[in-house]
């Protein structure tokens, strides 16, 4: 989508297109976009927009774009790309959520995710989607160069670069351009096509003109450095991480992160005047000196196992010792991580009690040997030392949901029910967590809880069908307490008045793929 989409894999193209024609159509169709109950917020309304000096707001509406990206992510989850760690996933909301914060802008609400990718990339889609490669965040040096890669996506969405674009260029053909590419990414999904059909099919719509529409203009790309700029320092982070990110990529010499990088850099070269004017911007502001967060290193290390292959990364570890380092709190955790997945977890084990007894405040590093010990099928230990963090930490959600994973291993199923139920009472899960409690309670005997949650996961994937589905078995179960019977009412009427209007919305021949 920007300087940092990555050229030779086929799905972030789609995605790129996905977001801009889906746009339009949504933008220049004749219904306003379909209400799918999705359990995230909608954020915004129509003439509650900012005043960007373009037509933008007039045709292309916050919540549109919201559906818009929202359809992009889920076909993106149901395509295994999203990493669903939940150390990692939390850190990254995090940072990027301290940075939004601080945008200037109230109208997204913005959600961060890490692709399961070794390149470097890092893409923003409309609606606040915002999404960067594990391989960005092993290239980067410290937090404030990574800091710098999610404050430009984070100026692209508040800027609406995107809607942008498509009111500048839009015209009647592109509403078939974006059904063709909805019925190719559609098609992907249901599991019907082979990746190398679904690649061909991709390559088809890759003509010059969708090309010049999902790449940034040169102005909204300066634009985006220098408000991420100024973002990133409000939050508190190094103004020179963004051009020390770019300098890196493009001066240091031939090392894995430039081989990585030369999509992205072929794409859209980084100028020494676009370095030079970052750095020019980061001295208007003045140097802060910021500290890395515990958990940047550690997240940085962890992702070299989960994304790659976990042997090789002990060999990455085993180099560092044999030339004398590996010995910082960071990579014994990276190393502890790799021998765990790679089901190793015995040495990890001592590892981590040893790091435990020196940071007995890292909650990482009980969720780590909780995970050590589960494999090393101790799960009478994993479930004391993760109910220990949990006294520690209350409500942590790795944690929790690394103890709710270990009683389900040794079979206490209703204990990862309650705790579960605990955490999400005050979280809002993600996908795959809704998908968790869901299988707790129905390994627990709650059934109406298990078509509850299922029902919720089917909302968040789109398949208001399928939430109907459960929802209404719940409803014919004999010992349904008054106020179970009281909310799923409530939510099957809510799911039944936006399967009607989605159905008043959608254009002829498209059908509910849970019905």
């Amino acid at each position: 989508m920007d300087n940092f989409r990555k050229r030779s894999n086929p799905l972030y193209a789609l995605c790129a297109a996905m977001a801009l024609g889906l746009a339009v159509a949504v933008a220049y169709s004749h219904g306003a976009a379909a209400d799918d109950m999705s359990a995230a917020p909608r954020v915004g309304t129509e003439g509650q927009l900012p005043d960007l000096g373009s037509p933008a707001n007039a045709a292309i509406s916050l919540e549109d774009e919201y559906d818009a990206g929202l359809m992009i992510t889920r076909s993106m989850r149901a395509q295994h790309v999203i990493l669903e760690d939940p150390e990692v996933s939390q850190y990254i909301e995090e940072i990027g959520h301290r940075l939004s914060s601080f945008a200037q802008e109230g109208e997204h609400q913005f959600s961060y995710f890490v692709i399961k990718d070794p390149d470097v990339n890092a893409f923003a889609i409309p609606g606040g989607f915002i999404f960067v490669n594990s391989g960005t965040i092993l290239t980067t040096t410290n937090e404030s160069e990574l800091a710098g890669v999610l404050a430009h996506e984070t100026a692209h969405v508040t800027q609406r670069h995107i809607a942008r674009g498509i009111v500048d260029q839009a015209h009647s053909g592109l509403i078939s351009t974006a059904a063709m590419l909805a019925a190719i990414l559609l098609g992907a999904t249901a599991g019907g096509g082979s990746p190398s059909a679904m690649e061909g099919a991709i390559a088809a719509t890759q003509g010059a003109a969708i090309q010049h529409q999902i790449n940034y203009t040169r102005s909204q790309e300066a634009e985006a450095d220098r408000i991420g700029i100024y973002t990133m320092a409000s939050a508190g982070f190094d103004p020179l991480g963004m051009a020390d990110f770019f300098d890196n990529l493009t001066h240091n010499g031939p090392n894995p992160s430039r081989i990585q990088a030369i999509g992205f850099l072929l794409d859209h070269p980084v100028t020494s005047d676009r370095i030079a004017e970052a750095r020019n911007r980061a001295a208007e502001i003045g140097r802060i000196r910021h500290t890395d967060s515990i958990s940047y290193g550690l997240m940085r290390e962890r992702l070299r196992s989960l994304v790659g292959d976990p042997h090789a990364a002990m060999k990455y570890y085993a180099d560092l010792q044999r030339n004398g380092g590996g010995q910082d709190l960071d990579d014994r955790y990276g190393l502890a991580v790799a021998e765990t997945y790679a089901k190793d977890p015995v040495p990890a084990i001592a590892q981590l009690k040893s790091l435990l007894d020196r940071y007995p405040r890292i909650t990482q590093l009980y969720g780590a040997l909780g995970q050590a010990y589960l494999a090393n099928g101790q799960l009478k230990t994993s479930q004391a030392i993760l109910e220990q963090a949990a006294g520690l930490f209350p409500r942590n959600v790795p944690i929790t949901i690394r103890l709710a994973q270990t009683y389900m291993r040794a079979g206490e199923n209703a204990r990862a029910h309650h705790v579960l139920l605990d955490l999400f009472n005050l979280v809002e899960p993600t996908p795959d967590q809704t998908k968790l409690i869901a299988k707790a309670a129905d390994a627990a005997g709650d059934v109406a809880d298990s078509y509850y949650y299922m029902s919720e996961f089917y909302i968040m994937n789109g398949e208001l069908g399928r939430s109907s589905n459960e929802l209404t078995l719940a409803l014919t179960l004999p010992n349904l307490n008054p106020i179970q019977r009281a909310r799923f009412s409530a939510r099957l009427e809510e799911v039944r008045s936006a399967m009607a209007k989605q159905k008043r919305t959608k254009p002829a021949g498209d059908g509910d793929n849970g019905r």
